[in-house]
């Protein structure tokens, strides 16, 4: 299995945007540009180059549990190899180096990327032929240029380790808009994998605004409605008191006279959701992907079970959008930690925080959970995935 390390460049001013910040920390509907980029990538090992004295920006957007960020130079070509040189140390097979104002990358083209490097590519990156008419000025006259065998350049470009770090090195003080350019004054040859359209990049204001389109957020018909669709599920799940000091409630130990009986850590809430996930990608139910025969998972704690589900929805190219759970129980009172249990649930998951609901309700003394022989959960989950005929 070859070694991949994922690099990505989040040091610019972001000026163009007409924002008061720069763009890579600006709020793409609803949670940072740089947030979503690296989410797409969070199967591999990453780092983040920022810009000098941005550090407080990079936290807020990425969290605490953030790798630390690469501090990168004055130009991108600059503070990419900077951010090489970081990784030099781990000496990765191959390096996947992306624009933080790409957000919008699909997991197909890191896939077609990472294919090219396996099959023996030295370099690969995304295109796109051209399809306008292209003009250039010659003094006061327009001249048509040929858009023949013209392509469009994107990230990620993909490229050797060693080859192109040495690339950098030994160009540190030419003037390129890429990667591979500098792989091209190194004489190393790049190879062509197909790009999307979607896969734009976040330069402008209005850029902003088509980006939230194509992710689905606008009311109306916008380009995000041809593009995706939304599915919301169910899930439901109950477990019997026994001994005990505590109980596991969506992520939260909770202090209780009683214990869960459960294979597992017995967590009715994040197995409710986690079934909610499941059926939202039609993936089946809790107990097919962690049997309670498979000794594996007795007493596992139950967040991987919904990191689980979260990684099958992503595979797919798709995104929870907002989560719903009840606990249904007497006891224990569940108000006293809600804000921890919607806080672990959106560290999980890797949301927002407001996209998190948790609340809780009695059966009025019907009942099993009337008579406080158990508890129970129900949760609903939204899932944004790419549309199909």
């Amino acid at each position: 299995m070859s070694r991949i390390a994922i690099l990505i460049v989040a040091a610019g001013k972001g000026e163009r945007t007409g924002r008061a910040g720069p763009k890579q920390y600006e709020p793409l509907a609803g949670r940072p540009m740089l947030r979503r980029t690296a989410d797409v990538f969070s199967d591999w090992p990453l780092r983040v180059v920022i810009g000098p004295g941005q550090d407080a920006l990079y936290r807020t957007a990425m969290g605490a549990d953030a790798p630390a960020p690469i501090i990168g130079g004055a130009r991108r070509q600059d503070s990419v190899r900077l951010g090489l040189e970081a990784l030099a140390d781990d000496a990765p097979d191959f390096v996947l180096i992306h624009d933080a104002a790409r957000p919008l990358v699909s997991r197909a083209v890191i896939a077609r990327t990472i294919a090219a490097l396996e099959a023996g590519a030295t370099g690969a990156v995304p295109m796109l032929p051209v399809a306008d008419t292209l003009r250039r000025k010659d003094g006061d006259a327009w001249i048509t240029v040929p858009r023949d065998g013209l392509l469009r350049a994107q990230t990620p470009q993909g490229f050797r380790f060693a080859d192109i770090l040495k690339a950098h090195r030994d160009h540190a003080g030419a003037d390129a808009t890429d990667d591979v350019a500098i792989a091209e004054l190194a004489g190393l040859a790049v190879d062509a994998v197909l790009g999307e359209e979607e896969n734009l990049k976040v330069t402008t204001e209005k850029d902003f605004a088509l980006a939230e389109r194509l992710l689905g957020f606008l009311d109306g018909r916008s380009a995000g409605a041809a593009l995706h669709e939304t599915r919301s599920a169910m899930g439901y799940d109950a477990h019997r008191f026994t001994d005990g000091d505590h109980v596991w409630l969506c992520g939260v130990q909770v202090p209780h006279d009683h214990g869960l009986e459960g294979h597992s850590d017995a967590d009715a809430g994040l197995h409710a959701l986690t079934d909610a996930v499941l059926g939202c990608i039609s993936a089946g139910d809790i107990g097919q992907h962690f049997p309670p025969t498979d000794e594996r998972w007795r007493g596992a704690p139950s967040w991987k079970f919904l990191d689980h589900a979260h990684r099958l929805v992503k595979d797919k190219g798709g995104a929870i959008l907002h989560c719903d759970v009840t606990l249904i129980c007497e006891r224990p009172k569940i108000g006293p930690h809600r804000e921890a249990m919607r806080a672990r649930i959106a560290e999980i998951l890797s949301l927002d925080i407001e996209r998190v609901s948790v609340k809780a309700t009695t059966t009025e003394g019907m009942g099993y959970t009337g008579r406080r022989e158990g508890l129970a959960a129900q949760a609903v989950a939204t899932v944004r995935l790419p549309a199909r005929d």
